[in-house]
């Protein structure tokens, strides 16, 4: 077991309720990406790529064959990695309501810490 470079917690169950609904397939890829962020002192942008203007948003990209998903996130006292919504990537462009939700889900979490 590799020690860890920082930590992903969900925060309420924005995250839970989209990994709810995946196939199983999906939810192991998700699962591994997670475990991956969490062990990797770099992670490549291919699995963790900041979001230009978005205030601190990240997003997590996973790939099952031609389907593309999305789970924002952001960072909370530098290690630990707090999960947003997650989508299904349908179009190039990341639809502008799912940064609002991402953005409007960490107002909350600060507004609450």
């Amino acid at each position: 077991m590799k020690q860890k470079q920082r930590t992903i917690i969900f925060y309420k169950n924005y995250f839970q309720e989209f990994f709810d609904k995946q196939r199983e397939k999906v939810k192991d890829k998700i699962i591994w990406t997670l475990e991956l962020i969490e062990e990797l002192e770099r992670v490549p942008e291919t699995y963790l790529k900041h979001i230009e203007n978005a205030n601190g948003l990240y997003e997590i990209r996973i790939q099952l064959g031609s389907d593309i998903f999305r789970i924002f996130c952001f960072f909370d006292q530098g290690k630990l990695v707090i999960l947003a919504n997650g989508f299904q990537k349908k179009t190039q462009k990341t639809p502008k309501q799912e940064i609002e939700k991402a953005l409007n889900i960490k107002q909350e979490y600060e507004n609450n810490k």
